[in-house]
């Protein structure tokens, strides 16, 4: 399975407003910590993939997200990017029962965590575009942007491009715009 992602920096209350424009179903807030790992037999960044951890707390319905509510975490591996028009790569990804020990696992293994990417995250769905998740993040240290995914088949992805694209233009945003560099590597970036 592929994850086909487009990315766009945006002021995020001119999208807040043209959600509301546009009568999008909200899907909750959350705010995320990834820790990403470099690899002690390749490179990551040489190799254009990503290892993660990923702890989120999920907030309950009216209320936004707190590092205190809910928290769930996950492992993600991240493949290299697929193709020059989005950032779709293939993705694995599972629930973890405990972050502290699986960092154990991977640092006792000879993987180096790299600096942690904190983001406040909104989700949501246009009726139309139901397949498409619209995620609207405030990443500390690197900016606002929106993002529009979908889960896909490598016989899919080109559509699933296309259906991205069209969402972006339903928010009034151009997919000319958009950015193919992970917010790591942003922030990585931004303290050069």
């Amino acid at each position: 399975m592929y994850e086909v992602e487009v990315k766009v920096p945006v002021d995020l209350e001119a999208v807040r407003r043209r959600l509301r424009d546009l009568e999008a179903e909200s899907l909750g807030a959350v705010v995320q910590e990834d820790t990403y790992y470099d690899a002690p037999h390749r490179s990551f960044p040489e190799t254009d993939e990503a290892l993660r951890i990923r702890s989120e707390s999920v907030a309950e319905e009216g209320d936004e997200a707190e590092e205190d509510d809910h928290m769930e975490t996950r492992v993600t591996y991240k493949g290299p990017l697929v193709d020059e028009g989005s950032k779709t790569r293939a993705e694995l990804e599972t629930g973890v029962a405990d972050d502290e020990t699986f960092d154990g696992i991977l640092t006792n293994l000879g993987f180096e965590p790299v600096p942690t990417v904190r983001k406040e995250r909104e989700h949501f769905v246009l009726e139309a575009f139901e397949e498409y998740t619209i995620t609207l993040d405030d990443v500390d240290g690197v900016g606002e942007f929106v993002e529009v995914e979908t889960d896909a088949t490598e016989s899919e992805l080109e559509a699933a491009r296309d259906g991205a694209y069209e969402v972006l233009e339903r928010l009034g945003l151009d997919p000319d715009d958009q950015i193919r560099t992970s917010y790591l590597e942003l922030l990585l970036e931004g303290r050069e």
